[in-house]
C-alpha cells in the first residue's frame, strides 16, 4: 500500500502503532542520514527501540559485500523476525534494504520510505529487490514486498537537480508505456523542479503499481516496466566498469532513445512518432557519448539481462504513445542501428 504524506507523520506512526515490531532498524546512506533523518526522527512517535544502520552512499555500495555486512550487523543487534526495517533513502537503499530484509533469517518486515523522485516513482513499488554484481545491474536480488510506502513529498529539495532529472527519466516511461496524457502532462513541463514535478507523481507511481498488481513475478506486462533499461542498463554497467558511473535516469533517457528508434526499426511504430518522443526526451536530457564502447560490448553485456530467454536479447518496446509490447525479439542490425543512431544525434 502506498501513502502520500503531508507534512505530519501520522499515518506512519499509527502504521507502526498497529504493527508493534519488537525493534527498528533505519537504514539510511551519508546523504540522507544528513539531510532526512532528523526530519523522521523529528517526527517518529513511538516507544519501539530503534538502531540507525548508516552506509556510504553510491550504486557502487550496492553489492554482496554490503549485504554482507548489513546481515552481520543485524546479527550483532540481536535482531529477530518481529523487528522491522525502515529503508530512508532512494533507490540504492530500498533495492539493498529490501534484499537484505527479505533473506536475513529467511525475511523480515521492511517499510519503504523513498527520498528521491526514483525512489517515489520506482525503485520503492513492486517488490524487487536487488545488488549489482560484477557491473551487472540487479543481477541477484528477489520478490519481497515492502509492507507499506510512505511518500514525503518535502525530502524532494533536498534533491540536487541532476537527481530529480534522473527520476523524471522513470515518469516519462510509465507514461510512454501506459498513459499517453501522464505523458503529454509531463512533456509541458517547462522547468524541473521539486513544485513543478510534484502534481504528477501519485498517477506515475499508481501506473507502476497497477502494472505489478497485474504480474508480479514479471510473467507478461510487467515486463513492458523494462522499455529503455535493456540498453540503458547495459550502458549504465559499461560506465561503472569505467569508474564514471551515469545517474541511473540519464542512462534510461539514453536507452529510451535508442529503444523508441528500434521500436521505429521494427515496424512498431511511425518514424514521425518515434521521433516526436525522441525530441520530448531530448528536449530533458543531454546527450552523453557512448563513443567509448563498441556495438558488440554494449550487445554482449544485453545477453546478460535478466529478461533473456534461449539466448535471445528480449525487449519491451513502444507501439504508441501510450501503448508497449514486451517480448521482442530483434535483429542484431537493428539493435546496431539503433545506437548508431543515438551516436548521430549530436
Amino acid at each position: 500500500m502506498i501513502s502520500i504524506l503531508d507534512y505530519n507523520f501520522s499515518q506512519l506512526n499509527n502504521f507502526l502503532e498497529e504493527l508493534k515490531p519488537t525493534q527498528l532498524l533505519i537504514l539510511v546512506d551519508e546523504n540522507t542520514h544528513e539531510y532526512c533523518l532528523p526530519t523522521l526522527l523529528g517526527n517518529l512517535e513511538t516507544e519501539i527501540p530503534f538502531e540507525i544502520i548508516e552506509i556510504e552512499a553510491g550504486e557502487d555500495l550496492k553489492t554482496i559485500e554490503t549485504a554482507t555486512q548489513l546481515w552481520e550487523i543485524l546479527s550483532e543487534f540481536e535482531t529477530d523476525r518481529k523487528s522491522l526495517l525502515l529503508n530512508l533513502g532512494g533507490g540504492v537503499i530500498t533495492d539493498l534494504g529490501g534484499f537484505v530484509a527479505s533473506t536475513y533469517k529467511r525475511g523480515i518486515k521492511f517499510v519503504n520510505i523513498p527520498t528521491t523522485l526514483l525512489g517515489m516513482c520506482d525503485a520503492s513499488i513492486g517488490g524487487k529487490t536487488g545488488i549489482d554484481h560484477q557491473f551487472l545491474k540487479n543481477i541477484i536480488g528477489t520478490f519481497a514486498e515492502p509492507e507499506r510506502i510512505f511518500v514525503f513529498p518535502e525530502f524532494l529539495q533536498t534533491l540536487p537537480f541532476e537527481e530529480l532529472r534522473s527520476g523524471f527519466a522513470e515518469m516519462m516511461k510509465h507514461g510512454l508505456i501506459a498513459d499517453e496524457k501522464h505523458w503529454n502532462d509531463l512533456i509541458s513541463i517547462q522547468d524541473l523542479t521539486p513544485e513543478n514535478i510534484f502534481p504528477f507523481i501519485e498517477t506515475s507511481m499508481k501506473i507502476k503499481q497497477n502494472v505489478v498488481e497485474i504480474d508480479f513475478k514479471e510473467q507478461n506486462v510487467r515486463k513492458t516496466l523494462n522499455f529503455g533499461h535493456t540498453i540503458g542498463h547495459a550502458l549504465e554497467s559499461l560506465f561503472l566498469q569505467k569508474n564514471q558511473p551515469i545517474p541511473h535516469g540519464e542512462a534510461v533517457a539514453l536507452g529510451m532513445i535508442c529503444e523508441t528508434r528500434l521500436s521505429f526499426l521494427e515496424n512498431l511504430m511511425s518514424e514521425e512518432t518515434s521521433e516526436n518522443i525522441i525530441k520530448n526526451i531530448r528536449k530533458f536530457y543531454p546527450y552523453i557519448s557512448i563513443n567509448d564502447f563498441s556495438s558488440e560490448e554494449i550487445i554482449s553485456l544485453m545477453k546478460n539481462d535478466k529478461k533473456n530467454t534461449d539466448g535471445n536479447i528480449i525487449f519491451s518496446l513502444l507501439t504508441a504513445i501510450g501503448n508497449s509490447t514486451f517480448n521482442c525479439s530483434v535483429t542484431i542490425e537493428n539493435i546496431k542501428n539503433s545506437l548508431f543512431y543515438y551516436q548521430n544525434l549530436r
